[in-house]
C-alpha cells in the first residue's frame, strides 16, 4: 500500500540487465561482490538483494556491521562482507552471524581467533592493505603474516582500493599489492579471493580485475568509468504528485523569505517532497521536475518536506499529477548524473542520501 505520492521506483529487471551485462564482461572466473551499502546506495539493501543473488553475486558488501545484520536477518545463509572497520566490542557479532569482516590490524584478528575458538568455528577475513590510500589498511608483511598464522579464522581474501589518481598512481598501487602478495605466497600464505577494482576500475582497467570485483554504482545503472564502456541503465526512478496548485500575480512571493518572486502571472505547484527525503537543498533555483514531459523549475527555497515548482507552461495542471524528480534522462527528466552536475556532487552521493522516508517500490 502506497502511504504517500512520493515514491522511489525501483526497475529490478534493470538491475538483473546490468548484473549480466557486468558478469559477461569479466568471464566466468572473476567473483562479483555488488557493494550495497549505505542501503544499497539509495535502492533498499533489503528489496534488491535477492535479484543480485539470482544474477551471479558471490558475496553482498556492505560498510558496516549495521547494514550486515539487517540483510543476514532476511538472508540467513549468503555470504554476507563488510568493507568497513567493525569496533573490537561488536566482533561477537560478526562470528555469530557467519559475517565476512576487513581485518587491518593483528590485535583484531587476534579477538575474533579467540572469539572463533570459543564459538568452536572459524570466522572468515579479509586482509585490506594500504597501498597509498591510507584510508583503511597496512602494508608491514609480519603482521600480515601473524595475522594468517592465526588458528582459528579463515584469511580468504586479500584487497586493497584505488586512489584513481591517474594511470601511472594506479599501477604503482597495484604492483605494491601484487608484492604484498608475492611476499606472503613466499611465505606459504595464498588467499582465494584477491581484489581492488571497484566499479570504475572494472570497466576502465581490466587488468586489475584479479579474481573477483566490487562494482557499487555500476551496478546501479550510474557510469563513472571513461576508458572503457559498458550499456547498463539507471535502476531507479524518484516520483511524486502535485499537492497544490496557487495561481498568483506578478510581484507575489513563493517560500521562505520570498526568495522567488513571479516576474508574471504563474501557476505554482507543490509538491510533496523535501530535502529530508534526501532532495540537494541546495537545487533552488536550478533543480526541476518535468511534468508531462515539461521541465518545472523548482522555485524559492527547498523545505523539509515540500517544494513548489512552476507550471505555468503546462497545459491545464491539476492537483494529482505526476511529477518525475529523477528519471533516466529521457523525455526531458533529470538523470542522476545531471542532479549530480547541477548540486556539485557526485552521483552516488544523489542516490546514498535518498531517505527511507519515500515509500519503495520495487518493479
Amino acid at each position: 500500500m502506497d502511504l504517500r505520492d512520493t515514491v522511489l521506483k525501483i526497475d529490478l529487471k534493470a538491475l538483473a540487465y546490468n548484473m549480466d551485462q557486468i558478469s559477461s564482461m569479466v568471464g566466468p572466473d572473476v567473483a562479483i561482490m555488488p557493494v550495497i551499502k549505505a542501503n544499497g546506495y539509495g535502492h533498499g539493501a533489503v528489496g534488491i538483494a535477492k535479484t543480485l543473488i539470482d544474477h551471479n553475486a558471490t558475496y553482498l558488501a556492505v560498510a558496516t556491521l549495521v547494514e550486515a545484520l539487517e540483510l543476514r536477518e532476511h538472508f540467513p545463509d549468503y555470504p554476507l562482507f563488510i568493507l568497513g572497520h567493525t569496533p573490537d566490542r561488536m566482533l561477537n557479532n560478526i562470528v555469530s552471524n557467519n559475517i565476512t569482516q576487513t581485518i587491518f590490524s593483528l590485535k583484531q584478528g587476534k579477538i575474533l581467533d579467540e572469539l572463533s575458538k570459543e564459538a568452536g568455528k572459524k570466522a572468515k577475513v579479509h586482509l585490506k592493505i594500504d597501498t597509498g590510500f591510507h584510508r583503511l589498511g597496512i602494508d608491514n608483511i609480519q603482521e600480515l603474516y601473524e595475522i594468517c598464522q592465526l588458528s582459528n579464522i579463515e584469511v580468504e581474501g586479500i584487497f586493497t582500493h584505488l586512489a584513481l589518481v591517474n594511470d601511472n598512481e594506479n599501477k604503482q598501487q597495484f604492483d605494491l599489492f601484487c608484492k604484498i602478495i608475492k611476499e606472503l605466497g613466499e611465505k606459504g600464505v595464498s588467499f582465494k579471493y584477491k581484489h581492488l577494482a571497484d566499479s570504475i576500475a572494472c570497466v576502465d582497467y581490466p587488468q586489475y580485475r584479479m579474481n573477483m570485483i566490487r562494482p557499487g554504482a555500476l551496478v546501479f545503472g550510474l557510469k563513472g568509468f571513461h576508458k572503457g564502456f559498458l550499456d547498463v541503465k539507471q535502476v531507479i526512478t524518484f516520483e511524486t504528485r502535485i499537492s497544490q496548485i496557487h495561481y498568483i500575480k506578478t510581484g507575489e512571493g513563493v517560500g521562505y523569505d520570498y526568495l522567488w518572486k513571479a516576474k508574471r502571472d504563474s501557476i505554482i505547484a507543490t509538491l510533496p517532497f523535501g530535502y529530508a527525503d534526501g532532495y540537494p537543498r541546495n537545487m533552488r533555483d536550478k533543480g526541476y521536475v518535468t511534468i508531462k514531459g515539461v521541465k518545472c523549475p523548482i522555485l524559492g527555497v527547498i523545505c523539509m518536506d515540500q517544494c513548489m515548482a512552476d507550471v505555468t507552461e503546462i497545459k491545464n495542471p491539476q492537483e494529482g499529477d505526476l511529477a518525475i524528480i529523477y528519471g533516466d534522462g529521457s523525455n526531458n527528466t533529470m538523470s542522476i548524473a545531471e542532479a549530480a552536475s547541477l548540486s556539485n556532487t557526485n552521483k552516488n552521493e544523489i542516490v546514498s542520501r535518498l531517505t527511507h522516508r519515500p515509500v519503495k517500490i520495487y518493479l
